[in-house]
């Protein structure tokens, strides 16, 4: 083909986003209740089930080393990667340690937060941070800004985490000579009730599902986790050649790319609205293209 699919779906002008009917599958947990309105104001027929819990670490002797250290100058720069990570590692260690001193010794320190949710959090806190990470605000825009404005080398960072390890970033920190001390605060676990996400996963793989919509990397990794323990996973990852796939931004999209799956656009800003709203506007075309003229995918 001479052009990507994204590409060839951006040929199409439409005034009036709509889904036209579409069937929308997407996996938003904090925000289901909204994701489920905005499809439906496009036109969509949607399908939103949670897939994941934020479950924080229990006593977590790591955090309250990390903020010991912290309030005794072993620290040199904090990252703070989420704005939920950023709000329970506080939460984690003002039980064992003075809140208002680590917030001070916070105050103090070079911080760095990687984007919107992260620097809302820390104002919160009452702390501004140093460096806020421009979009789209995935590592790599994190190391590219530490580059230009704070050099890291023989530096120590501290480096809030969160699901996965973030082994990309971790590498790129210590690469510029940095010592990195990771402070995991929560993980993602499946939703407590994962009938709504079995029903999204035999609903995409029997061919009941349009368009599905990524907000998250962790979305990702859990939708898969699932599916594997029911039997479904390769069935699954077949299904979704003819599923218009639209992710949030780049992190969501290195996850899809490395389970092997679609990507057929992101939108212009990596914010909930834009994602749904530009999904309305392009996916009748990335559909009509993956499924081609008899509608199975044999022509892509």
């Amino acid at each position: 083909m001479s052009q990507n699919l994204s590409e060839r779906a951006n040929t199409v002008s439409v005034e009036n986003p709509n889904f036209s009917g579409l069937r929308v599958a997407a996996f938003e947990s904090r925000r289901a209740d909204d994701m489920h309105r905005m499809i439906a104001r496009f036109g969509g027929e949607p399908s939103v089930s949670p897939s994941l819990r934020e479950v924080p670490v229990g006593h977590n002797r790591a955090a309250i080393d990390f903020a010991n250290r912290l309030m005794t100058g072993g620290i040199d720069v904090v990252i703070f990667l989420t704005g939920v990570g950023t709000r329970h590692l506080v939460t984690q260690v003002e039980r064992h340690v003075d809140r208002a001193r680590f917030l001070a010794a916070m105050s103090d320190t070079t911080t760095v937060a990687r984007g919107p949710k992260p620097l809302a959090a820390l104002k919160e806190l009452g702390v501004v941070p140093t460096i806020v990470v421009p979009e789209p605000n995935t590592w790599r825009e994190l190391l590219a800004t530490l580059d230009e404005k704070h050099p890291v080398a023989n530096l120590t960072i501290g480096l809030q985490e969160f699901g996965l390890a973030n082994r990309s970033l971790v590498a790129g920190l210590e690469a510029r000579g940095a010592t990195v001390e990771s402070v995991h605060v929560y993980d993602w676990a499946l939703p407590e009730d994962c009938g709504p996400l079995q029903r999204n996963i035999e609903r995409i793989v029997a061919g009941e599902i349009d368009v599905a919509l990524f907000t998250s990397a962790g979305q990702v990794i859990n939708l898969l986790r699932l599916a594997d323990e029911i039997g479904l996973a390769d069935k699954l990852r077949d299904a979704f050649r003819t599923v218009a796939v639209a992710s949030i931004g780049p992190s969501t999209s290195e996850m899809l790319r490395n389970e092997e799956l679609p990507v057929d656009f992101e939108p212009s800003h990596p914010k909930m609205g834009h994602l749904v709203t530009e999904a309305a506007e392009r996916a009748a075309a990335i559909v009509q293209l993956k499924r081609g003229r008899d509608g199975t995918g044999d022509n892509i």
